[in-house]
Parts: structure tokens; sequence; C-alpha cells
């Protein structure tokens, strides 16, 4: 068998394996490392077992993610989400479907802290539903709101993905944070519009409730000066060149936590909270991460990914079809796995492909996160919805219902960052 047929082996064999519900760290990890053994031997394969885990852990790079997990782990024991969706809820909550579009409203904003989809859909989840129901929002409606909405904390800054991303294709950071700022603003509008056109075609799918002051307005937003203070710190800072992503991190946590404090909201049992869960969080993406580079050596050696993008670069088409190719592939495997498997898998094979077809591995970025965000709203995984189901109880089909149109809103916003590079490109282009 040829190194490049070895290659093919390993993806389908990791793509089994994950079906098969294995863990995605622990299935890329033994692939790479089985692989990696038939081409180059037992030798070799085993010094790389030695020596990756410790390189991955003691990455100095690496530090971000648990810096920003948990900054947002101080943030929500704070209580911030719902102060945030306090707010939002006085602005919109007198138009139809006005709650709706707090949530969307909300869910942006607290992406900005939390750098997580799942996270902002769950939190948006416990604090909006009951709202929602209280005014009789249709269920489809309302679910799609949060699940769509949720889908934003993986593009505005701080994300996960995106930093993961820079890791796998040595980009910088702190650029690919500016990068997400219009898009996810950008989406964010999109989906306010869907549910503005939803609601005036079919009022009773979001009725309009009670019309706040601007005294309660301005009292409402005054209680989350918090949030506005740590993004401006923490992407402020990165923009104007003032400290690196890990030192940006390393601020907005202690931030956070100053804030959890004076709000007197850091007792020892959330403090507890905060450091269990980024601990574990951070441990399931270490493990992540590792298996990816594992994975990533291996492929090195059969030099599937650089064969594969001569080959087709080499194709008599135009460059945009074999993007929209590209994007249908991770559209599909949107369907059946998560977001950052997705990233992991795809982005070793692809990235070498855009470099040779001229494209900016900033904007790619950018495009890869978003689509790779519909799949957290696509059947049949869906996890964004899968959350919502556990926490509301609503069934799993309303919610698919729901989110139809907002998947629509995601087709239209892709097009428009793909026909228009600049909107991902300004802010980092400007970047000192």
């Amino acid at each position: 068998m040829s190194p490049i047929e070895a290659g093919f082996l390993g993806m389908f064999c990791v793509l089994v394996l994950l079906l098969a519900r294995m863990h995605i760290g622990l299935a890329m990890g033994l692939i790479g490392f089985l692989g990696f053994a038939y081409i180059t031997g037992w030798e070799p394969a085993l010094g790389l077992l030695r020596t990756v885990p410790y390189t991955t852990f003691a990455s100095e790079g690496l530090s971000v993610i648990p810096l920003f997990i948990l900054m947002g782990a101080f943030a929500f024991e704070a209580g911030m989400s719902e102060d945030l969706y306090a707010a939002v809820h006085k602005i919109f909550g007198g138009l139809k479907g006005g709650l709706a579009m707090a949530t969307v409203a909300a869910c942006a904003c607290f992406a900005a802290i939390s750098g997580s989809s799942l996270a902002t859909a769950a939190t948006l989840g416990r604090v909006a539903m009951p709202e929602m129901k209280k005014y009789n929002y249709d269920l489809g409606l309302a679910t799609g709101s949060i699940a769509a909405g949720g889908c934003i904390g993986i593009l505005i800054p701080p994300s996960v993905i995106l930093i993961i991303y820079g890791i796998l294709t040595e980009q910088s950071i702190g650029k690919l944070f500016m990068a997400g700022v219009i898009p996810g603003i950008l989406e964010a509008v999109f989906y306010i519009i869907t549910i503005w056109l939803l609601t005036r075609r079919n009022p009773a799918l979001g009725p309009p409730g009670p019309k706040a002051s601007t005294k309660e307005k301005v009292r409402a937003f005054s209680r989350t000066w918090e949030v506005i203070v740590l993004f401006t710190i923490v992407i402020g800072g990165l923009y104007m060149g003032i400290f690196t992503p890990t030192e940006a991190a390393g601020i907005g946590a202690f931030c956070a936590l100053c804030f959890a404090f004076m709000r007197g909201k850091m007792k020892w049992l959330n403090f507890k909270n905060s450091l269990t869960s980024t601990a574990s969080t951070t441990g399931m993406l270490f493990l992540i991460i590792m298996g990816a580079m594992m994975l990533g050596y291996f492929f090195s050696v059969t030099r599937l990914p650089f064969e594969f993008a001569s080959m087709v670069a080499a194709l008599p088409i135009n460059r945009y079809a074999i993007l929209a190719c590209i994007v249908v592939v991770i559209l599909i495997l949107g369907c059946l796995m998560d977001s950052l498997a997705i990233v992991l898998l795809t982005v070793p094979v692809f990235y070498p492909l855009i470099l040779e077809l001229n494209f900016d591995p900033i904007w790619f970025g950018i495009i890869v996160v978003r689509v790779t965000e519909m799949g957290l709203i696509t059947p049949p995984v869906g996890l964004n919805v899968f959350v919502l189901n556990g926490i509301t109880g609503v069934p799993m089909h309303t919610i698919f219902r729901g989110v139809t149109p907002f998947l629509l809103a995601d087709i239209l916003q892709l097009i428009l960052l793909i026909s228009l590079p600049q909107i991902s490109l300004f802010l980092p282009n400007l970047m000192n």
C-alpha cells in the first residue's frame, strides 16, 4: 500500500471510529500512531508517542485556551448572562418577535465572553425560554432563535475554534479574532431580520411584550458595563497590539473574577465550579488537540494533503468552484459530527489546497467556522439542538423546524462572506 493510499484509509478509519462514538481525540491519536508506525516503523512511532503529548501540553501558545474558558466560567457564575438578556429584552421586548430578537442579541453579547456555542445556547436557553413561554411564543421560533443564536459563540471572539484553527495553520490568533467580529455581528443581524420577516408574516409566532420606558432601558443597560469593559480590554488590547492573545486571556479571566467578587456572586462553591468546569473542558480539548497532532504527523509522512492540493489545483475549473466543493464537504460532515471534529479533520487536508489556490488563510478560517456553525443546528446531530432538547424538553423535530429559516439566513450570509472577503479582512488589515 502506498503512503497516499494509507492516508485515505487512515481518514476513513477515523470517520468509522467517530461514527462508532469513540472519543475524537483517542480516534485521531490511535489512527495517527498506527499509520505513522506503518509508514516509518515502530521505533519512530514510539518516539512520536513520547514527544507529542509533552510538546502539546507544555505549549505556551495553548495556555490561551484554558484562560479564555476560565473567563467565560467566571462571567457565567457572576450572572452576566441574565443581565445581558434583561438589557436587550428592554430594547426589543415590545416588538413582534422581540423576545426572540433579544435572545439573538444576548447570544452575540455573551459569545464575546464565553467563546463557546454550546455554553451560549445552554445559558440563554435557561434564561430566555421561560420568558418566551410566558408570552406564548411559538416553540419552534423560540427554540430556533436560541439554537441559531448560540452558533455565534464560535465566531465572535474569543473563540476556541478560531484558536485551534490558528494553531493548526500557524496563523495569528489575534488577526483571526479580529476577522470574526464583523461576520459575527452580521450573523446576529441576519437572524434578527429573519425573525422580523417571520413575525411580520405571522404575528402569532411571536406576540409583542410590554414596552419599556427610556429610563428602564438605561437602568437595564447600566448593569451590563462589566461585559463592555471585558470585551473592550480583551479585544481592544489585541487590536491595538498592547498584548498577546495569551496575555489578553489572562487579563480577561482576572477581570471577570474581580467583577464576580464585586457582584458578590463568587462564593467558594461558584469559584470551585468555575475551576472544575474549566479543567474538565480544557482536558477534553487538549486530548483532542494531541490526537490531531498525531494524525497531522501521519498525514505529513503520507503527503496526502500536499498531493491532494496539487492535483485539485491543477484541475481546469474555477477556484471558487473548488471552494464550493470544500464548503459542501464541510457542511455534510456538519450533519454527522461536532464542529471541533470537523475543523481538526478537514483543515489539515484542505489548508494546503487553499494556499495553492491563493485564498487568504485568515478569510478561509472564518469561512470554515461559519460553515461548521451551520452543523450545530443541522440534523441528525445538531449539538445545539440536543442541548436545548435536554434543557427545555421541547421535541427535537419542533426545534429542527424552528431552525430551518435560520439555516436559510446562514446560506445567504455565507454567500456574502465568500463574495466580499473584505467583510472578514477589514479589521485584521488595520492591525498593527
